[in-house]
């Protein structure tokens, strides 16, 4: 019971404008060469540093500042602009959703009736 329930609320999130604007401008800032490659550059300095930070390491400033310059450059750019209001709309969409089950648990907790 509790598994098909949660695969119809997938559903349901899967087909919300929530959801298909994220994909839709996810799938934008992918296409995107601009956004992607200072992207992709912004991601390969964070593992970088990562793998300093792992062998007991501090990354270096120029690390950090190269950073700051990429991220005020993809910031600048339309698609990145979109995919994160996506993302931000989807992601209170996610909250709402966890809210109301938790209501429901709340709920459903507090009753002596079982629903099949």
């Amino acid at each position: 019971m509790l598994e098909d329930k949660a695969k119809d609320l997938g559903r349901s999130i899967g087909q919300s404008e929530e959801y298909k604007a994220m994909r839709r401008t996810s799938e934008a800032l992918g296409n995107d060469r601009e956004a992607a490659t200072i992207l992709r550059q912004m991601e390969q300095i964070r593992k970088e540093a990562q793998s300093v930070i792992d062998r007991g390491g501090h990354p270096p400033e120029e690390a950090e500042a190269q950073l700051d310059d990429l991220l005020q450059q993809v910031q600048g750019n339309p698609a990145y602009q979109r995919a994160v209001a996506a993302q931000e709309n989807f992601d209170k969409l996610m909250l709402r959703v966890n809210q109301w089950i938790s209501e429901g648990i709340r709920t459903g907790a507090a009753s002596p009736i079982i629903l099949a």
